[in-house]
């Protein structure tokens, strides 16, 4: 399958976007994405320790918001994170590509982004939104991932720096390959 590139003044920011391999949950930045139900609801993965790291308050938070649709996102506090922030971003489930996957996933990206400018938050770290249990393929996920980041980057200099957290070597690779940082 043919995976799109990603703008090639991604090269020109390398200081603006940076990969971290490692717990979401420890970053000390303004606004970390939480990979999200639609219910808002705590579940596995990403969202599980998010929820567990954060303490009960995430959980009462997310569900006075009533819920959050595909491919958009929601701000709440970050209660007992280092980060100040979390952007609830609900991507889609994988049903082989033909369902308007790529674009609810990019809609996410941007969406997150879209806040973060909203509420001057000038740091955001980025899961792998839809890759664990909705099982979007990692490749896929990154090439939107980096692609919608970096369109973002070229044209709005207010979100100063963006972190894609990785959690396993083959995400690391992925993300370090189409960065061109391998």
């Amino acid at each position: 399958r043919m995976v799109k590139a990603f703008p090639s003044t991604v090269m020109m920011t390398p200081d603006r976007i940076q990969l971290h391999r490692g717990d979401i949950t420890r970053l000390k930045v303004d606004v970390i994405v939480n990979a999200a139900n639609s219910a808002l609801r705590r579940g596995g993965g990403v969202d599980g320790a998010i929820h567990r790291a954060a303490g009960p308050g995430l959980q009462a938070e997310c569900l006075a918001l009533g819920g959050c649709e595909t491919g958009q996102a929601k701000l709440t506090g970050a209660y007992d994170l280092p980060a100040k922030h979390v952007i609830h971003a609900v991507g889609p489930v994988y049903r082989g590509g033909a369902g308007g996957e790529r674009e609810l996933l990019t809609s996410c990206y941007r969406e997150c982004l879209s806040l973060a400018v909203e509420h001057q938050l000038e740091s955001i770290a980025f899961p792998g939104i839809s890759t664990g249990i909705y099982g979007y393929p990692k490749e896929d996920a990154a090439a939107v991932a980096v692609g919608e980041v970096s369109r973002f980057l070229e044209s709005d200099q207010r979100v100063r720096q963006v972190i894609f957290c990785v959690f396993d070597d083959e995400s690391l690779r992925i993300y370090r390959r189409l960065l061109g940082r391998d």
